[in-house]
């Protein structure tokens, strides 16, 4: 699984403090940055607090397990982080029928689409041929409402929110990767001083694993597994491939994507969604800052791995305290985390100019709201946006 033509580098003078640090890091702004967000889509799928709780235990359980065998085995630094678009998917998605039980049957069939895009080559090019500037106008369709939350955010509590927003703002400016979980830090505040929390918040503090038996319902497969699938391969493992192959690792996609379905398939009868290649945070663990010493940086993605084992262990906690807290605060900071992802999904849907209106076009529907037959706007911002492409590119040939 290793890569042959991948050398070590040259002695350098880096300590093993430096990779450690690195996974930290990485661990630390991964959880703090979109855990809000990924217990608010368990919430609007119809997860109750204890399901909820067990799907974020599941997930980060299972992102520990992945990273870690998958690094030392591999000698690289493959982090691995839950699918945040995927997340923001179910949020704008909301509950379908079956509830909870058929939303963790589509999570079952996009970790199955998964390990299948590992094994079948033609099948993971196929995906991979999906234009992506309608795939970023998909993203950005989910991700526009769920950023608007801090404005709304500000028109109710704004003596909560405005505190949130003037942090992420200046941290952001002096020190960009703590903007959120500074802004995480901030709200945990405010809802402390203006929430009642119950007495027994700490009761739960142990995760509870609880079983989902899964159902299968077309509505749910339609629309949650195929546009979680897409969105997680667009914006998550095929970025991810690109930040290692940017800092000269050369790594197998196939055991990659088989492990993380296989593992994600599993965690779901627990509650949880798609696991991943880390996109964002993938460069901490992967970039020179990790170490001078590539063939050392594999440390820093093992060490992000043990501290999702810690993260796992205080799911109950996380749960209880995002349950208590009031609804907007937590779509102001998810919104606050999605803003930098929005950004760059709009630069990718219109920045190719052949593919500008159909991109439009998925956008706005993604963004509507749209339901039809039971299927969500996701879904169907992708088809009509590749319908207008195909329909111009076929009107250019005939002229």
């Amino acid at each position: 699984m290793t890569d042959p033509s991948f050398e070590p580098s040259p002695a350098h003078s880096g300590t093993l403090f430096q990779p450690i640090f690195s996974g930290l890091l990485a661990a630390v702004v991964g959880f703090a940055s979109s855990f809000a967000i990924v217990l608010q889509g368990f919430d609007a799928a119809g997860a109750t607090q204890a399901q909820a709780a067990s799907g974020l235990f599941a997930l980060c359980l299972g992102m520990a397990l992945v990273g870690i065998a998958m690094s030392y085995i591999t000698k690289m630094p493959l982090s691995i982080a839950w699918s945040t678009p995927g997340a923001a998917l179910l949020i704008t998605t909301g509950a379908v029928q079956g509830g909870f039980p058929a939303a963790v049957g589509a999570f079952i069939v996009a970790a199955i689409l998964v390990v299948i895009a590992g094994f079948w080559r033609p099948f993971g090019r196929a995906v991979a041929a999906i234009p992506m500037p309608l795939a970023s106008a998909m993203l950005a369709g989910i991700l526009f409402n769920l950023c608007l939350a801090p404005v709304r955010a500000v028109a109710e509590l704004p003596t909560l929110a405005l505190p949130i927003i003037v942090v992420w703002a200046v941290c952001l400016r002096f020190a960009r990767i703590w903007a959120v979980p500074a802004a995480v830090a901030v709200s945990a505040a405010m809802i402390a001083i203006s929430t009642e929390l119950p007495a027994d918040i700490l009761t739960g503090a142990l995760p509870a694993p609880v079983l989902v038996v899964p159902t299968l319902n077309l509505d749910a497969i339609i629309g949650i597994a195929l546009p979680l699938f897409v969105v997680t391969m667009a914006s998550q493992n095929i970025p991810g491939l690109a930040v290692l192959r940017s800092n000269g690792y050369q790594p197998d996609v196939k055991p990659i994507f088989v492990s993380t379905g296989l593992v994600s398939a599993i965690g779901a009868l627990l509650g949880g969604q798609l696991i991943n290649l880390a996109a964002i945070t993938a460069a901490l663990c992967a970039g020179p800052e990790a170490h001078p010493d590539r063939t050392r940086r594999y440390v820093a993605a093992m060490t992000a791995g043990f501290a999702y084992v810690l993260f796992a262990l205080g799911a109950g906690i996380a749960a209880a305290f995002i349950s208590a807290a009031p609804p907007i605060l937590i779509e102001a900071v998810a919104g606050l985390a999605l803003i930098g992802a929005l950004a760059n999904a709009l630069v990718g849907s219109v920045a190719n100019e052949e593919f500008r209106l159909p991109a439009v076009l998925t956008f706005v529907t993604a963004a509507s709201g749209l339901t039809l037959f039971g299927v969500g706007a996701a879904f169907w911002g992708l088809i009509v946006g590749g319908a207008l492409h195909v329909l111009l590119k076929t009107k250019k040939a005939a002229s």
